[in-house]
């Protein structure tokens, strides 16, 4: 028969166990928490205030009410003013700004002649779901910006809109949603296999004892971490190699250049993230806690890097925590290299960023490696 004596001990000693092991603690209470707010405050799929930059060669009053037009609508923020095309294309290709407005020198002249000038607008398309609704509240703008301006005889002489917008999409001006997701789906597959496949490897040998005999030999904790490591670095460049040929064979990415961004961004993320494997790797016990761990990096690594959703509709403070996750870095070098043709010279904040990950998680793997084994 059952015993309830029995069955309340061992549920006794099962919430006791529960209480002492932490991590498990952690994933049952802050996990579910931690997709709430996400999902409920970071992720917006209607981008606003985007980041805009203009190069206005006609300072009439025309203009300013476009301008103030196009800020009102909410979609756009002017964040830019520029000198020259140039100046526009090189912000659209670093990833500052989502669109560039050119207002042409004879716009007011040819408004006032009721000529129908037209206003050019580039967008960054290439995160399709980025630009969708900003570009969808344009087509209101020719219509009503100017309608406090157009009055007595220039009513007369603007039959119809009194200008028009010319909309350009740059990168991706088919909209193709794999062009975005397919470049980014690498950083969340070189993170999910070389974190998740070094941490878990580290916390095997602890589990097997092997680990231990490493006490027993002269060789440095630095010296330990790259032999461990060197051996999966290739593994991610098979990775890599493996994943472009098939998406230019099966999706048709494009890849512009910026082979050298590339390169230096790919090694770095690579060697970064086996020093985060490596790192929680000496936090965990069992193989159970390295895989827990690594899920709580790479959960938002998925949703606030940009990958699944625009990185500019999140909020201010998503977007700074987004900041601090490598993987935002990288995939805006993997996208500005095949989309844009983006180069190192104008890849080197990401670049950077990358860099800085690289040192500072392999000096606490390296540290906390050392007193693990003390």
């Amino acid at each position: 028969m059952l015993s309830a004596t029995r069955i309340w001990a061992v549920m006794a000693k099962e919430f006791i166990q529960l209480t002492r092991d932490h991590l498990a603690y952690a994933m049952i209470l802050i996990m579910p928490i931690l997709q709430l707010v996400l999902f409920g405050y970071a992720i917006n799929d209607d981008p606003r205030n985007l980041p805009t930059a203009v190069y206005v060669q006609d300072h009439g009053s025309f203009s300013r009410s476009f301008l103030s037009a196009l800020t009102n609508s909410g979609y756009f923020r002017i964040t830019q003013s520029a000198n020259s095309q140039a100046e526009l294309d090189r912000a659209l290709a670093r990833g500052e700004v989502q669109f560039a407005v050119v207002i042409p020198q004879d716009f007011t002249r040819r408004v006032v002649r009721g000529e129908n000038p037209t206003i050019l607008i580039e967008a960054d398309a290439a995160d399709p779901s980025a630009t969708g609704g900003a570009l969808a509240a344009l087509a209101g703008l020719p219509g009503q910006a100017l309608a406090r301006d157009l009055t007595g005889p220039l009513v007369r002489s603007t039959q119809g809109a009194p200008f028009e917008v010319i909309v350009h999409r740059r990168y991706n001006p088919e909209g193709i949603t794999a062009f975005n997701i397919v470049p980014g789906l690498l950083g969340v597959i070189l993170s999910m296999t070389l974190v998740m496949m070094t941490s878990l490897a580290m916390a095997r040998e602890r589990e097997r004892g092997t680990l231990e005999s490493l006490l027993a030999t002269p060789v440095r904790p630095l010296e330990v971490m790259i032999g461990k490591l060197a051996p999966y670095v290739g593994v991610g460049v098979v990775q890599v190699t493996l994943f472009l040929v098939m998406a230019r064979l099966l999706f048709d990415v494009p890849m512009v250049g910026g082979w050298d961004a590339l390169v230096v961004g790919v090694m770095l993320f690579i060697v970064g993230s086996l020093a985060l494997g490596f790192f929680l790797s000496t936090l965990a016990q069992t193989q159970m806690q390295a895989m827990q761990m690594s899920i709580f990096y790479i959960l938002p690594s998925m949703l606030l890097s940009g990958f699944l959703f625009p990185f500019r509709g999140m909020p201010d403070w998503a977007q700074a925590l987004g900041s601090l996750i490598p993987v935002t870095h990288f995939l805006r070098i993997v996208r500005g290299a095949l989309l844009k043709g983006v180069g190192l010279a104008d890849a080197w904040p990401s670049v950077m960023a990358l860099a800085a990950f690289v040192v500072v998680v392999t000096a606490l793997a390296i540290v906390r490696y050392r007193t693990t084994l003390d």
